[in-house]
């Protein structure tokens, strides 16, 4: 297939690396021009796109493409709400006048508050997080288009090359919830079920990607940083809000099986 990744960060570069190994021609996106040669260097067809309201620019021939995945995440901490919302109606605007007919789009369990019980695709999000709120906007811009099917997939907690979650908390105090359950998922499961996705062509599905282990805080990261041979952090035995994170889809819908154990 010929497909298109919207936002090469973290996850987008991997998973075009592993898409390219599986025989597909990727395009890449980059906001960047100092970008454009590493993206090249991985056997990616990079393009400079932005969506930024005022600087919106982009070549047509990103968006001649079987799939596109959109991994943009918004920069809520800089205050970039509303922006975001209006990239996100750019890139469908994009999607539309290109007849782009198979679209994933990458979001966030920071869409679920924390309600001291396990949450699923079919429970109702509630989010109470700015970046949360805007996400959750976002999916519904992608829900209510008939003219292409879209896939959501919202991701816990993201680690894995680059992503040590031993230098999340080492060396800190007085840490607050450490009898909370962590929601995460690893690159490896990240890329696993993207291609399963895929592969199966399940288009028009919300999944949660997030490991079905579910340790303590304190049990995790301390761990976590005793094996990158870092400082340990030390948390306050206490449970407060929290929320663990499953998945009646993937394994329903895909019969996936995650990689990585997350202990």
């Amino acid at each position: 297939m010929n497909i298109s990744i919207l936002g090469c960060g973290w996850y987008g570069q991997a998973l075009a690396k592993a898409l390219i190994s599986a025989g597909h021609i990727i395009n890449g996106s980059t906001t960047s021009p100092q970008k454009m040669d590493g993206l090249a260097a991985d056997g990616i067809e990079p393009y400079l796109v932005n969506f930024s309201p005022g600087n919106e620019h982009y070549d047509n021939a990103f968006f001649a493409c079987d799939v596109l995945f959109i991994c943009i995440p918004p920069k809520s901490r800089s205050g970039e709400g509303p922006e975001f919302i209006d990239k996100i109606q750019g890139v469908i605007s994009a999607i539309k006048k290109h007849s782009v007919k198979k679209v994933v789009f990458i979001s966030s369990t920071a869409v679920y508050a924390d309600v001291n019980s396990e949450v699923h695709e079919l429970s109702d999000p509630q989010p109470n997080t700015e970046a949360g709120r805007i996400l959750f906007q976002a999916e519904e811009l992608f829900r209510v288009e008939a003219t292409f099917k879209t896939t959501i997939i919202r991701f816990a907690g993201l680690i894995g090359p680059g992503r040590d979650p031993g230098r999340f908390f080492s060396g800190k105090r007085d840490i607050a919830n450490g009898s909370a359950p962590v929601n995460l998922i690893h690159l490896d499961d990240c890329i696993g079920l993207s291609m399963a996705i895929l592969e199966q062509q399940a288009f028009g599905y919300l999944f949660n990607g997030c490991s079905p282990d579910h340790p303590g805080r304190s049990e995790f990261y301390t761990q976590a940083a005793v094996n990158s041979g870092l400082e340990k952090p030390e948390f306050i035995n206490e449970l407060k809000e929290w929320k663990v994170v499953r998945s009646v889809n993937v394994e329903k819908v895909l019969g996936y099986r995650y990689k990585v154990r997350i202990e």
